[in-house]
């Protein structure tokens, strides 16, 4: 997620008649921290799980609700859009320019098709889930007017015939969107994650938090705000 959510503490102090041991002083809010990406960027929240994130180059979108879902279990899915900035000339994006950085430190590839093929009930469940569960991830520059589809993966069960493929042709014209997917090695885990993606001259990093469910009723509370804390930051 972008903004690492702080617990919100404090009373008002006792009753003045309290021994002084008992008295509980006045305390405000802890502050609220954003992640820190290690390339220069701007990113922000869209809404409660869609993140966006932007450089010189590349724009791009990512909703994540689902992947709150996801605690312990090996899969996760990201809905996926990104585009070009212009006048960035024309760029083939392929499945070795998408990686996840897990809580741990760790990077994990985007997965194959012959992995989400033989990914059982778990990967069946999230292509089940993600054809109702949406978070939009419409949010481009005015420039990318062109819809394209980004097609890494051959929906399991979709109609008709499903073809996969390994790249994508990225411009600032097109707004390019789809689902990735991830297997994660024993499992995800709660914490900062980052989508990152490499462009041909700059990488962009998304970040997305997977919350605690005590931090996830928080933030379907206080987003709007967090969005406008974070938001001012950059002014």
């Amino acid at each position: 997620m972008l903004l690492l959510l702080a617990s919100l503490v404090g009373a008002g102090p006792s009753a003045a008649q309290e021994p002084p041991a008992q008295v509980t002083p006045p305390q405000t809010p802890a502050q609220v921290t954003a992640p820190q990406p290690t390339v220069p960027e701007i990113f922000t929240l869209q809404g409660q799980f869609v993140r966006t994130a932007y450089n010189n180059e590349g724009f791009a979108n990512i909703g994540y609700r689902i992947a709150q879902e996801q605690v312990g279990k090996e899969w996760i899915m990201l809905q996926f859009g990104v585009t070009l900035r212009k006048p960035t000339p024309n760029f083939t994006l392929k499945r070795e320019h998408l990686t996840i950085t897990t809580p741990d430190g760790k990077t994990i590839p985007l997965a194959t098709q012959n992995e989400y093929s033989s990914g059982g009930s778990e990967v069946r469940s999230l292509t089940r889930r993600a054809r109702s569960v949406k978070d939009s991830v419409n949010y481009f520059p005015v420039e990318a007017d062109q819809v394209c589809a980004i097609a890494f993966f051959a929906d399991l069960g979709g109609p008709g015939p499903q073809i996969a493929w390994d790249e994508t042709e990225l411009s600032w014209h097109r707004a390019c969107a789809g689902r990735l997917f991830f297997r994660i090695p024993g499992g995800v885990k709660v914490g900062q994650h980052w989508l990152n993606i490499q462009f041909a001259g700059s990488s962009l990093q998304v970040p997305f938090r997977i919350l605690t469910e005590e931090e996830e009723k928080q933030l379907r509370k206080t987003w709007k705000e967090l969005k406008k804390q974070h938001d001012a930051s950059y002014k």
